[in-house]
């Protein structure tokens, strides 16, 4: 008996959705308006987990122009009945204000690599939704409903309603099955021995996040609560090293043994910030003998370790400590993500210069439409990250480099551009909330370097940027920012999307700025969880 340390799938991988099938476990999270569209991970054992693929690649598939940060594509649910994977998922459109513009699809594939289907409409009334297949046949699809009305609760409650596979839409009455005073969403139906199980995230993705239980023996209810109010929550121990613990789904080992995945997050620094996003963990649970879920090491704190069976301690401690792409494929490695639009060969190439990935400048970094970014979770909180950059920027309005991104809002861009008396520039700038700020005073002429070397390093949140014109002797740009402030606690509203970093380039004027990188490494130092640790005053309090 070997055991595995939490969280499972590092970085921004949030609302996850386990299935199985045989031996093969498959986890699907949340990609929010990163594309290629809801990430699904493999594994044999639940300790080593690989990324497969992604079901939504395809514009014809997902159209996320103009979306706001946090909003695309949200809680994806996996499941396999009648030799189809199902996936569903909500695309929201608006979720700031009142109202939520909000749709339901459901996507099928014979297979988890594809092709998956193009998505089938279900309903607008609501987010989250999960796809339950009951053992007589019959298919039911769960979600939460919203009322945007004042001086009402917004999470309305949950409802149920019956899915034809062969018509391909909802059917029948809607069902209410449970309202509570706490928020709640993420709903997931289960059968189990004589009762219909119903899973329930509550209390908002945040800090008071958790996991309740309701039963009923009929699928339409009425459900009784679970008399224990959280089978799973960190709302009450704020210094515990894994927060935000909720949104959860069961799966089935083959050994019988009933597993828990969620998601969680870890604070960074003194701020207590989330820099990684809300990651995936899992834990063990059991069956009591009156029938209610628990969480296998009693309370309700997730556990930082899970004992796993017939696992080898050899293949636990095989933890990806590194990535680097040096852009010899043909193809974008499955860990790159880009913004609202696919990666397409009018904008990134990696044929155009063998051995570099090239990016055509296009819009802003505070666009929502068409970026030329594409980026990696960051996945732990001490890292470095370097790139070899080759461009030739002929007015301020292009630029090119290395970027440290949150959102639109908030992120970190050391670039190449043109200055009208120096020329080519190594500079920062960057958004702290919405305030953009581009720090001239610390530019560094490049008018002789042929190649850039770029690098980002982390220190517990702490973000340095450092350049070089050999590789060998290295400079620091900038003064030690605050990096914690890539994060879900950070700034103004709420947030949803982990730190990533990454390669960006940016021509204003349309010109389609070439830039070229050489390289891109991804280095992770990995610590222990931690209650506390030191962290950087940033430029911006």
């Amino acid at each position: 008996m070997a055991k595995i340390k939490n969280p499972i799938l590092q970085g921004f991988n949030p609302d996850p959705s386990i299935c199985r099938i045989g031996k093969d476990f498959y986890l699907a999270t949340s990609t929010f308006e990163w594309l290629p569209g809801i990430a699904i991970h493999h594994s044999k054992d639940m300790v080593q987990w690989q990324l497969i693929c992604h079901p939504l690649t395809q514009s014809d598939q997902i159209d996320l122009r103009g979306m706001i940060d946090s909003a695309g594509i949200w809680a994806p649910s996996l499941s396999f009945a009648d030799g189809l994977f199902y996936m569903v998922y909500t695309l929201v459109r608006t979720r700031v204000g009142a109202y939520k513009d909000v749709h339901n699809f459901v996507i099928t594939s014979p297979s988890i690599h594809g092709p998956w289907s193009k998505p089938t409409y279900l309903n607008s009334s609501g987010f989250d939704p999960s796809l339950f297949h009951d053992a007589d046949g019959r298919k039911w699809v769960v979600n939460m409903q919203w009322d945007h009305r004042p001086h009402r609760p917004n999470f309305a409650g949950i409802i149920l309603q019956e899915f034809d596979a062969k018509q391909e839409k909802l059917v029948g009455p809607i069902h209410k099955l449970l309202e509570k005073d706490l928020l709640i969403e993420g709903p997931n139906l289960y059968k189990h021995d004589e009762y219909y199980y119903l899973m329930l995230a509550e209390g908002g993705t945040g800090w008071n996040h958790g996991i309740s239980m309701a039963r009923s023996r009929s699928v339409t209810g009425p459900y009784e609560l679970d008399p224990q109010p959280a089978v799973l929550t960190t709302r009450d121990h704020p210094d515990y090293p894994l927060q935000k613990a909720g949104h959860g789904e069961l799966v089935r080992a083959p050994d019988g043994q009933w597993y828990m995945a969620h998601l969680c997050s870890r604070p960074v620094g003194k701020n207590r910030r989330c820099m990684m996003g809300r990651e995936t963990a899992i834990q063990k649970v059991t069956w009591t003998h009156d029938g209610w879920l628990r969480l296998s090491d009693g309370g309700v704190l997730p556990a930082l370790e899970v004992e796993i069976p017939d696992v080898s301690q050899d293949a636990m401690d095989n933890k990806t400590r590194c990535f680097v792409d040096d852009f010899n494929s043909t193809t974008l490695a499955l860990d790159w993500s880009t913004l609202r639009v696919p990666a397409e060969e009018s904008w990134l190439s990696l044929s155009a210069r063998p051995g570099h990935l090239r990016l055509r400048g296009r819009e802003s970094c505070q666009s929502l439409f068409e970026q030329s970014l594409v980026a990696v979770r960051l996945t732990e909180p001490t890292c470095t990250a370097k790139t070899v950059l080759e461009a030739a920027p002929k007015t301020y309005q292009q630029m090119a480099g290395l970027i440290c991104w949150y959102d639109t809002k908030t992120h970190f861009f050391l670039h190449l551009t043109h200055d009208e008396t120096h020329g080519r520039v190594l500079c920062i700038m960057f958004c702290d909330d919405g305030q953009y700020e581009e720090l001239r005073d610390v530019q560094i002429p490049v008018n002789d370097w042929d190649k850039c070397h770029l690098c980002a390093s982390f220190t517990e949140g702490n973000l340095q940027f450092t350049v070089s014109k050999d590789a060998k002797n290295w400079q620091t740009i900038g003064p030690v920012f605050d990096g914690s402030k890539l994060s879900d606690d950070y700034g103004d509203g709420l947030h949803f999307t982990g730190a990533f970093i990454g390669l960006c380039a940016v021509d204003m004027d349309q010109q389609q700025l070439l830039a070229d990188f050489d390289c891109f490494e991804l280095t992770n130092h990995l610590t222990p969880l931690q209650t506390n640790s030191t962290n950087a005053t940033g430029v911006r309090a």
